[in-house]
């Protein structure tokens, strides 16, 4: 199965194709294993940048037969000619590849081209001229929608993953798609002959992320268990984090936890609070499930900003005004 069948294509029976969205690791990624198909595997394999290796280079790929009488395919990353903003000295030459593309379809070889940006100018009658002929595949991906992604590629690359094990992935990539789909890359690389993705695995491979690690020091101590939640947080100031760093990622999970709570008090579902908030499911659903009410929420914020301005203008110093801000809770 083509890996860009994970994401909505405007014509997937055309082979040029326009890769786009601003995650340039998640582009890439798509890009190589989609030219890596069996399907091309007898073609002449070329890379070139647009704004490095220029448009004329692109130009003389695109219409010029390979010198091994294979076919090219070609990934052409940063087509800077369909952004808005493109210097003047490229218009007779833009001028030329729009013809060029305007007839992609009678060209033997196929591009592929990687836009790393968040959007093209679709008014330029370059963009018009490509989007015509080739297949639009846009990767931009709400946070939401990492946890299915991330599922779908796992299983089409051939892996198993269960969800905890997916939950815990995602935890420790601290929702982050780049970060997630970095460590799925280390994890397929020590993963064992039967291809599971287990929580053992993971547990030993990846580290908590600091986001996480902050969440399970406020969960310790919602639960009463002080003498966790010191600890966990003693192992963060010995790594070298800054009090300021960490009482901003607390400040950002307690905000975010009240949100959630305030939605929850509506009567709104889990699920509408995913859409509303854009966030990870197993996110939303571990907020959910925290039995701190709305009012200590609200002490508990104003009470970190408090700590946060009197760190910074000197009425605290040292860390042990954030143990028993834990103490607080």
């Amino acid at each position: 199965m083509n890996i860009l069948s994970l994401f909505k294509q405007s014509n997937s029976k055309i082979p040029q194709t326009l890769i786009l969205g601003e995650d340039a690791f998640l582009n890439d990624y798509l890009a190589r294993k989609f030219v890596a198909q069996e399907q091309f595997k007898d073609f002449e394999h070329i890379a070139l940048d647009c704004s490095e290796d220029g448009l004329d280079e692109l130009m003389a790929n695109l219409t010029e037969s390979s010198l091994f009488d294979n076919q090219k395919i070609i990934i052409a990353k940063n087509p800077f000619f369909l952004t808005a903003k493109v210097a003047a000295k490229y218009k007779k030459d833009i001028e030329k590849l729009q013809v060029i593309i305007e007839h992609l379809n009678e060209i033997e070889n196929i591009v592929v081209f990687v836009a790393n940006y968040e959007n093209i100018d679709r008014r330029k009658k370059i963009s018009k001229a490509l989007m015509k002929q080739v297949n639009v595949v846009e990767t931009k991906l709400k946070p939401y929608e990492i946890s299915g992604f991330l599922k779908a590629l796992i299983k089409q690359e051939g892996y198993t993953i269960t969800n905890q094990a997916l939950q815990m992935l995602i935890q420790r990539s601290d929702q982050v798609l780049d970060t997630a789909l970095v460590n799925y890359l280390k994890l397929k690389n020590i993963c064992d002959d039967d291809h599971k993705i287990t929580e053992s695995l993971i547990d030993r491979t990846i580290d908590r992320s600091l986001s996480e690690n902050i969440f399970e020091i406020l969960s310790a101590a919602f639960k009463g268990d002080y003498v966790q939640a010191s600890k966990r947080l003693d192992d963060h100031l010995r790594e070298g984090n800054n009090v300021v760093q960490l009482l901003a990622v607390f400040q950002n999970q307690l905000e975010f936890l009240m949100v959630v709570k305030v939605l929850q008090n509506r009567r709104w579902s889990q699920d509408q609070i995913v859409r509303e908030l854009k966030a990870n499911p197993y996110r939303i659903k571990f907020a959910m499930q925290n039995p701190v009410k709305l009012a200590k929420l609200k002490d508990l914020i104003k009470h970190s900003i408090e700590l946060d301005f009197g760190y910074k203008n000197g009425t605290y110093h040292g860390n042990e005004f954030l143990k028993m801000f834990l103490l607080s809770i």
